[in-house]
């Protein structure tokens, strides 16, 4: 028998006092439903990700441990290069009194699960009534260490309630685990240490990255230190104890503490397997890890991004989940990597960086935490080798970077085929890898972004300076001329749904902007910086290419807005097939449009799967007036069917812009809910990075009204009707600005040792350093 309540999987109220807000809790266990819960509440530090399955295993689980930059590619001519699931090491299995324990059978008498987002802990409480009629009660936590990258700490508690119990805990490390039956590890060392610590060594086929694996197991009972007689087991890719305790007295407690670490060849302090050893053989007991942990959680988030919203509660535990994993999936630690479209909650995407770094979520580092944005910026520099390399590949010239992105030398990693066609029965071709190639304009727009939020001269000279150019010589390369003026056909832009088309006007517009950024800083570092300027001309032809930039730029079409304001996505949208879209616009299944049609049919229909024209609108909103973006908007929006995570968000945003304060609250709750909400086949393969991205642009550049245009800081807040305070912190030029709104009042706190100038609601001010500023 399995406790349900079918109307609402998730709570969020559970928390209370100091942990108001801060909590989300399963509140029956579903095993056709496990998925949802795995990625939602997974666990991470941005070294590794750790989906959070049970300790106890189910049939429709999956489980999953992923650690950023460790790459592999399957040998065959159809894989491409994926992030590895390492061995696993939360497995446990108990046998009670001869039962082994599952939820799928006897009796639950009580279950709750929740993730403490305050202490990035995840704990677990189960009343179960065994096939035997023995009561149980069990108590789970687990923490991923924010303090110790390397560590995964669990701890158990089990009390019997019925009578004595005879235990039997079977737990170790299995690296039998596979991406979807792809095994990506080599069979290694196996080893049990002073019949302590466990080890399982590993490595990857292809990459040739070494993984050493160690877990070592703790018992308390009634707070007195035990040690059990155990057994060791080893097997193919997998080693296991079984420990077997004297008898617990009913209604007594033994409490067990699995501690277990994860290091690669591909760390920096990496020397060996042995090192590893040695390092994990000092790391202290649980209660240790967890102080140090929460501390980290404390001093390094959350004091670092406080974000208060006062009105609706789900919308600030819906932030605080936002930068719960968007904390969880960045890799800090090491520029040689960069954020999965999934994060590290899952194998979707592979593990591959798209467009949702930079433009959904890179802003979020760029005005919170500029370090981190600029080790994310990097990653594109150190991988402009395989971005030269696929522009050589496509006879193009520059960096044409690639739509997936794994291995800085990768190049382009976008797998060939894809879904079955509906109507065909045969896989679908997917054709971003080859032709979506308004990313490498998106890359340098992020570094000017960047540039102008942080007046990071060394990050320029450096990276960014040679960014902009070699996208813009891509550029020019690209272009195709036509009569009088150039062209760039036979594309993919945003909207995925429409194939092969010419002059998207994203990837067109975004082109032109990055030919006139590359343009603007020559002429800068031809006054400023001439020895740089020259160096970088060597390497790119600079001097050839600038001529080239200027007389392109200015013949590059650029799709006008028509008699009634609209913008033509590409040259044939506008003269397709409209459909009634209500069906699908209301349907809870992400894609419900391909159960009746397949893509070549979209492609010749006015669909649109997310923000195209819109999120241009955004970027570059200081082109076009507000008649057009709402001329746009009510175009385009009907047409959307919003079957991409991160388009909400833009329209959200764009609603506040155009002062509809009801719709754009909408558009949030609607994203905000896509990990969050009580959809539970949502985010089977991973959390929507994008989409995490997107719920802070929302907070933050929507309501706050926060924007950078043509390198000045505006604030325009368009707060909604239902909350009453919104509190955020951002930095601009090394300045940290905390902005209070409510509907009466405006404050701003500058909390640097310099003033800080920017147009607030249309007026420009001047916030002094170490003061306050109010208006009412």
């Amino acid at each position: 028998m399995l406790l349900k309540n079918q109307h609402q999987a998730l709570k969020y109220d559970t928390g209370s006092g100091e942990l108001k807000n801060w909590q989300i809790t399963e509140t029956y266990f579903d095993p056709e439903t496990l998925g949802k819960v795995e990625a939602v509440f997974s666990l991470g530090n941005g070294y590794m990700g750790l989906r959070s399955a049970t300790e106890e295993r189910y049939a429709r689980e999956v489980r999953g441990n992923f650690i950023a930059g460790t790459f592999n590619k399957f040998l065959g001519d159809k894989e491409v290069t994926e992030l590895p699931n390492a061995a696993d090491m939360t497995e446990m299995s108990f046998t009670l009194n001869g039962d082994t324990f599952q939820l799928t059978d006897g009796e639950i008498l009580h279950f709750d699960r929740t993730l403490n987002l305050k202490d990035a802990t995840l704990s677990r409480t189960v009343h179960w009534r065994s096939p035997s009629d023995d009561e149980y009660k069990l108590i789970f936590t687990r923490f991923v260490s924010l303090a110790n990258k390397h560590i995964i700490a669990q701890k158990v508690a089990i009390t019997p309630l019925s009578r004595n119990l005879t235990l039997k805990l079977h737990s170790g490390i299995n690296g039998q685990m596979t991406n979807t039956g792809t095994q990506h590890f080599k069979e290694g060392v196996l080893r049990l240490y002073d019949q302590k610590i466990m080890k399982l060594e590993a490595h990857t086929t292809e990459s040739n990255i070494d993984f050493a694996h160690f877990s070592r197991h703790a018992f308390t009972l009634e707070n007195s230190v035990i040690t059990p007689k155990n057994t060791i087991f080893m097997d193919r890719r997998k080693i296991f104890t079984t420990f077997e305790p004297e008898t617990i007295q009913q209604n007594e407690t033994i409490t067990i503490e699995k501690i277990s670490g994860v290091y690669t060849s591909r760390d920096k302090d990496w020397k060996d397997a042995d090192q590893a050893l040695a390092i994990f053989a000092m790391t202290p007991n649980y209660d240790s890890l967890f102080k140090a942990h929460r501390k980290a959680w404390q001093t390094t988030v959350w004091e670092q991004y406080p974000i208060q919203i006062e009105g609706v509660d789900f919308d600030q535990l819906a932030i605080r989940f936002a930068i719960y994993h968007l904390t969880g999936m960045t890799p800090a630690h090491d520029n040689r990597m960069n954020i999965g479209a999934k994060g590290l909650s899952g194998e979707g995407y592979k593990g591959h960086a798209f467009w949702d770094t930079e433009i959904f979520v890179l802003p979020f580092f760029t005005t919170s935490n500029p370090k981190i944005a600029r080790q994310l910026l990097e990653y594109r520099s150190l991988s402009i080798p395989g971005a030269v390399r696929k522009a050589r590949d496509n006879n193009y010239e520059g960096a044409m970077f690639p739509w997936e992105s794994a291995w800085l030398e990768d190049g382009e990693v976008t797998p060939v085929w894809g879904a079955a066609d509906i109507i065909t029965g045969e896989p679908t071709k997917i054709w971003s890898g080859f032709i979506e190639q308004h990313i490498t304009a998106d890359i340098a727009f992020a570094v000017w972004q960047y540039y102008q939020f942080t007046g990071d001269q060394d990050f320029m000279e450096k990276h960014g300076y040679e960014l902009l150019f070699a996208t813009a010589v891509f550029w020019q390369s690209r272009l195709e001329k036509k009569d009088d003026r150039y062209e760039i056909t036979g594309v993919v832009g945003p909207d995925e749904y429409k194939e092969h088309v010419d002059n998207n006007a994203f990837t067109n517009y975004m082109a032109h902007w990055n030919l006139e950024k590359a343009i603007q800083y020559y002429d800068l570092l031809q006054q400023e910086n001439p020895e740089l300027l020259a160096s970088l001309s060597a390497k790119w032809d600079l001097q050839s290419n600038y001529q080239k930039w200027r007389e392109k730029a200015a013949k590059l079409y650029l799709p006008q807005p028509n008699a009634a304001l609209v913008i033509p996505q590409d040259d044939t949208y506008l003269s397709k097939k409209i459909i009634d879209l209500t069906p699908y616009k209301e349907a809870s299944q992400v894609g419900a449009l391909f159960l009746d049609y397949n893509l070549d049919q979209v492609n010749d229909m006015q669909i649109t799967k997310q923000a195209d024209v819109m999120i241009l609108l955004y970027l570059l909103e200081n082109e076009f007036s507000p008649d057009v973006k709402q001329a746009n908007w009510d175009y385009y929006e009907p047409k959307t069917l919003h079957d991409s995570s991160l388009s909400r968000a833009t329209h959200s945003i764009l609603a506040s812009d155009l002062g509809d304060k009801d719709l754009a609250y909408s558009m949030f709750e609607k994203a905000s809910r896509i990990d969050l909400g009580q959809n539970m086949k949502s985010s089977d393969a991973g959390i929507h990075s994008a989409s995490i991205g997107g719920i802070w642009q929302v907070v933050v550049n929507g309501f706050g009204g926060v924007r950078m245009l043509d390198g000045r800081l505006y604030v325009h807040p368009h707060l909604p009707e239902k909350w009453t305070e919104l509190q955020f912190p951002i930095y601009w030029k090394g300045a940290r600005l905390h902005m209070k709104i409510t509907h009466d009042m405006i404050e701003i706190t500058n909390t640097s040792n310099k003033d800080v100038e920017f147009v607030l609601n249309g007026t420009e001010i001047v916030v002094l350093a170490d003061s306050t500023f109010t208006t009412n």
